[in-house]
């Protein structure tokens, strides 16, 4: 999340419009506008008295992480065709040196006759198509692996 979306999420939950913040802190309606997408940024003084007005803290407003949302939007803006060609494991690979080296030591044979097994049940019980099936499939190897 970004800092202009952070601002526009607490005036919302403030019940606020962008006239009525732009009243309140002596600036126009599109300054306030230009603040909520990340167009300009309010200086430290604005910004305190937008906590103040949304009822958090400074901390709570300003709390968002650069590098995730940097992310995000790189993932967003990569098309489906351009994601197709991409080696997803190589890539994660850089990281997790594992992934590239598990096929040589482990025999997966049993480990997908179970998955593909699992695959089939959320597809045949809940309708999923097969790549619904397989990102739930990974989303809940993921609570797994947190929990």
């Amino acid at each position: 999340m970004s800092l202009g979306s952070s601002l526009s999420d607490a005036r919302r939950r403030s019940g606020l419009t962008q006239e009525a913040v732009a009243e309140r802190l002596g600036v126009s309606r599109q300054t306030i506008s230009k603040w909520e997408t990340d167009e300009t940024l309010p200086d430290i003084h604005q910004a305190k008295r937008l906590s103040s007005l949304f009822g958090v803290s400074l901390d709570e407003l300003v709390d968002f992480d650069l590098e995730v949302a940097e992310i995000e939007d790189a993932i967003a803006r990569v098309s489906e065709e351009a994601a197709a060609k991409v080696d997803w494991t190589a890539v994660w690979a850089k990281q997790y040196p594992v992934l590239a080296s598990y096929p040589d030591e482990v025999d997966v044979g049993p480990y997908m006759d179970g998955l593909r097994e699992m695959l089939a049940r959320l597809r045949s019980e809940h309708g999923y198509d097969e790549q619904d099936a397989l990102l739930v499939l990974k989303d809940i190897l993921g609570r797994c692996w947190q929990a």
